[in-house]
């Protein structure tokens, strides 16, 4: 049978091309994918497009924008075999993340994928990241999808979603992958990574459209004030903290630091502990410097991204999760996020 692929479009450098009157660069509607890029006729594919209305530039994503993502790619799921979303690269890590927690036993393929150089300029990245995002999304076994996830694809490698973060603003190689192994790396030809690859379960598609962004990034440094710690910790209607811990979870052992965090705690406010570091984990306990963090009760992360972290966050709170039950999942890996 013809793989049936739907190209979302939400905007972002990708699909800038220069218009032929002006010369100015302009964004393209996707109305019709195969005029932008006849090559893609070369697939025996069948290809439909839709595109955001606005198109936003990726700063803007906000939890309502992954609903409308969301709400797309379930509309769509029975009609076809894979979604291709062509999104900005600031915040793809973010998205793609979030759309891993919300799209509950997906069993088919949600590529993202964007560029560092609009397509309408000469030597765009923007053209390789495309066509190959499309052909692994299309790729199948014996009739079945060979990465029934979400995943990003960019600059040859394919990454699972929720385990990436944009660390270059300005390479073509922009995003990072540094606690799991590629999905699959793309040269003369696309060399699948099967076993790192999760693995369908054939249930239903359950969307879970209830995110709670009641949370922040506490990002550590040495010197930190005080006052800016106990003002982020009491913020109203606060239910979660990502805590940006050195190395493998260490932070400060002042009194007034653990104070501040104990106090939080007491209020039921969650406390994740994730490493800077964009390989590693939280170790907490390997030194004294996060083994207090652990006997206080703060929840350590493992391996997990900053950017998964909240994402995952807000999909449990979302979910009403709170307490000793959404301590227990925040330490299990539910989309293959992180590595116990």
């Amino acid at each position: 049978m013809t793989p049936t692929l739907l190209i979302i479009y939400t905007g972002g450098t990708i699909g800038m091309v220069k218009d032929p009157l002006s010369g100015a660069l302009q964004p393209y509607p996707f109305t019709d994918i195969y005029k932008l890029m006849p090559v893609l006729r070369n697939f025996d594919y069948r290809l439909e497009s839709v595109s955001f209305d606005p198109l936003i530039d990726s700063s803007n994503v906000t939890p309502s924008f992954w609903v409308k993502l969301a709400i797309v790619i379930e509309e769509n799921y029975e009609k076809f075999d894979g979604f291709v979303v062509l999104h900005g690269t600031d915040t793809m890590s973010y998205s793609a993340s979030m759309l891993s927690f919300m799209l509950e036993n997906l069993n088919k393929p949600v590529i993202f994928t964007g560029s560092q150089l609009p397509m309408g300029v000469v030597r765009t990245d923007g053209r390789d990241n495309f066509i190959n995002a499309i052909e692994i999304a299309a790729a199948r076994i014996d009739g079945k999808p060979l990465v029934p996830e979400v995943a990003i694809y960019f600059e040859n490698k394919l990454m699972r979603g929720n385990r990436t973060s944009k660390f270059n603003a300005e390479n073509f190689n922009a995003f990072l992958s540094g606690n799991y192994p590629l999905l699959a790396e793309v040269g003369v030809h696309i060399r699948y990574n099967t076993e790192m690859i999760l693995k369908p379960n054939h249930q239903k598609l359950k969307v879970n459209k209830e995110l709670d962004n009641s949370v922040i990034i506490l990002k550590l440094f040495p010197g930190i004030a005080e006052i800016v710690v106990k003002n982020a910790l009491n913020i109203t209607g606060l239910k979660g903290v990502i805590l940006e811990t050195y190395g493998a979870g260490n932070a400060p052992t002042d009194t007034w630091f653990i104070d501040a965090l104990i106090q939080a705690i007491s209020k039921g406010i969650i406390i994740y502990n994730v490493t800077q570091c964009k390989g590693g984990a939280v170790d907490m306990g390997k030194y004294e410097t996060s083994m207090q963090l652990g006997r206080i009760g703060v929840i350590g992360g493992y391996d997990i991204t900053t950017e998964s972290a909240i994402a995952k966050m807000m999909y449990l709170l979302g979910q009403g999760f709170d307490g000793e039950e959404l301590k227990k999942f925040l330490q299990q890996p539910l989309r293959g996020e992180l590595t116990l």
